[in-house]
């Protein structure tokens, strides 16, 4: 963050304008604890007004493209070559993770171990009992019931089933030949569907002897029962902005700024198997400058006063190194005369 103010405030003369602006955007729901809490602390230093509407990762997407909303919001980087082809562009906002959860009753939070090979099996339904031999192998210490697994999967487009997917695909050859990774997974018609992160939250809490995946903020948030997940190194571990900072390090986006590499399965004794970035796209070249500017003054100010609430809600801010390549990828964005926007904010 120190980073990026000295640089921003070495190059830009900083004002605000005084008209209000109403900024749009859309996309990840689990980014939106993240964004609606910068939005309300915005709202307090500035007279702009964000409005994030939190409606899963691939209809932010297709609404930046549209250009029905002035940002979207994604937890997966879009390749370069569709980039290009929509004359958008992309940055990470922050760092988080995809846990594992249960409600599995008699069974504490971090108790329950898991690994790759037991999860595909599990949301491909294969392994459908608690008491499951492979399960029980990997907790010979727990009295597990003899009970049908719950599965609990995300229905709509969503970020957090690409991050999950990918890693699946990754550990369990199996998986990635049935059903790959993607926003949205051909699911067995038996599992139970839902939409949004705060449903799967919400659903889980309420079913005995489930398990689903969710982003780190709501596990915390909302106190959820999580399971020790064994990473690439063998260590089997529970999810925290340590395993999030560590995967990320062990990723090429600080030398390279190659956004678009997975944090998913990543060396390390200390990564958290299942980290994932979080993304803004906006339009490259806009028609609607006052609005674009307004959205990149927003995401400015976030870098440089937001930190204290990445971590009131659960995420880890980007390093200063990596702030400082967004701030250079914010520069890029032009009017339709191919002129650079001329965005200023007050330090």
């Amino acid at each position: 963050m120190k980073y990026l103010h000295y640089i921003t405030s070495s190059l830009l003369l900083f004002s605000i304008a005084s008209q209000a602006t109403e900024i749009k955007g859309a996309g990840s729901s689990a980014a939106a604890p993240l964004y609606q809490k910068w939005a309300e602390a915005y709202a307090k230093s500035t007279s702009d007004k964000i409005d994030y509407q939190a409606v899963g990762s691939s209809a932010g997407i297709k609404k930046i493209k549209e250009a029905s909303i002035d940002f979207g919001a994604s937890d997966v980087a879009l390749p370069q070559a569709e980039l290009k082809k929509s004359k958008l562009i992309q940055f990470p906002s922050a760092i988080s993770g995809v846990v594992i959860i249960t409600n599995l009753p008699g069974i504490k939070s971090g108790e329950l171990h898991m690994n790759g090979e037991l999860l595909a099996g599990i949301f491909s339904s294969r392994i459908t009992q608690w008491n499951a031999a492979e399960i029980q192998a990997l907790n010979p210490n727990l009295r597990l019931p003899s009970k049908p697994i719950e599965v609990i999967v995300r229905q709509d487009g969503s970020g957090t089933t690409y991050n999950f997917t990918d890693y699946l695909s990754k550990v369990d050859k199996a998986w990635q030949t049935a059903f790959g990774k993607n926003f949205t997974i051909n699911w067995n018609q038996k599992l139970n569907q839902v939409k949004g992160s705060s449903t799967i939250s919400a659903t889980v809490k309420k079913t005995p002897y489930s398990i689903s995946y969710i982003d780190y903020n709501y596990v915390v948030q909302d106190k959820l029962d999580a399971v020790q997940l064994q990473n690439r190194d063998g260590k089997f571990l529970m999810p925290s902005a340590e395993g999030f900072s560590t995967a990320l390090a062990n990723s090429s986006w600080k030398n390279q700024g190659n956004f678009e590499e997975m944090l998913t399965d990543k060396a390390g004794a200390k990564s958290w198997p299942i980290t994932m970035g979080t993304f803004i796209i906006l339009p490259q070249m806009t028609s609607q400058p006052e609005k674009t500017s307004a959205t990149l003054k927003f995401f400015t100010w976030a870098f440089m006063n937001g930190d204290r609430f990445v971590n009131s809600v659960d995420f880890v801010r980007l390093p200063d190194a990596l702030q400082a390549r967004v701030f250079k990828e914010m520069t890029t964005v032009t009017d339709t005369a191919n002129k650079p926007l001329n965005w200023r904010i007050q330090p």
